[in-house]
């Protein structure tokens, strides 16, 4: 019950109902009730393939102004957005889950590019994310953005260990969309695979810029 609201809408109706002095006098009708507008935002968890050379350039850009714009809205959205980067080996957590734009502009600054993709390790490293910030608020819902043109080229067997990876954070009920980034005239359509194993939207983009992936986001996200 809200209180407040409850003694506003009662007093004006004190002398219809005979009240002189004392206590005030209530009616059912009276009563106000205080509901708490939801909280609930999205985790936006963004894994970029950072191998190569002049096209990871391209995507950890596209990234770092998505993430900007994103964390311009989270204000009203109420996001947290975390950046994972594939290259080399490993797949680092570059940005940990965060609400601040000065923090996402000084770590996505520092990130490098080159070597290998180990897209296994980026898919489960956010699976890992995922799972931890549930434990801290179950109420935040997980989106899996990868921009990825599906070649996995890092570690034994790299290919069927990324599916199966997908495989594994598929059931998991995160909202996934791939990206496919894959460029030339010889397309292998991995990053599709990994899409329909992630049981994620796919989709490809004739501009890979910050507003057309963070267009994405807005468009797959729960408001």
């Amino acid at each position: 019950m809200h209180l407040l609201a409850t003694i506003f809408a009662a007093a004006p109706q004190q002398h219809a109902r005979g009240r002189r002095s004392g206590p005030l006098h209530f009616e059912p009708a009276d009563l106000r009730g205080a509901y708490r507008e939801g909280r609930e935002g999205n985790l936006v968890v963004f894994v970029v393939d950072a191998s190569g050379s002049m096209a990871a350039r391209d995507r950890l850009s596209a990234v770092t102004g998505a993430v900007v714009a994103l964390l311009r809205d989270a204000y009203q959205s109420r996001d947290k957005v975390a950046v994972i980067s594939m290259r080399g080996q490993e797949a680092e957590l570059v940005l940990p889950p965060t609400s601040s734009i000065d923090i996402a502009v000084r770590r996505l600054g520092d990130m490098r590019t080159g070597g290998k993709t180990p897209l296994a390790q980026g898919i489960l490293k956010a699976r890992e994310i995922i799972h931890r910030e549930r434990v801290r608020d179950p109420q935040r819902r997980p989106l899996l953005v990868l921009l990825t043109d599906g070649r996995a080229t890092g570690g034994t067997d790299p290919v069927p260990r990324a599916r199966a990876a997908a495989r594994l954070l598929s059931h998991d009920a995160v909202t996934a969309m791939v990206v496919d980034c894959e460029r030339g005239m010889i397309r292998l359509g991995l990053a599709r695979d990994i899409a329909r194993d992630l049981r994620a939207g796919y989709l490809q983009l004739s501009e890979l810029t910050g507003d057309s992936v963070a267009g994405i986001v807005r468009g797959a996200r729960v408001a």
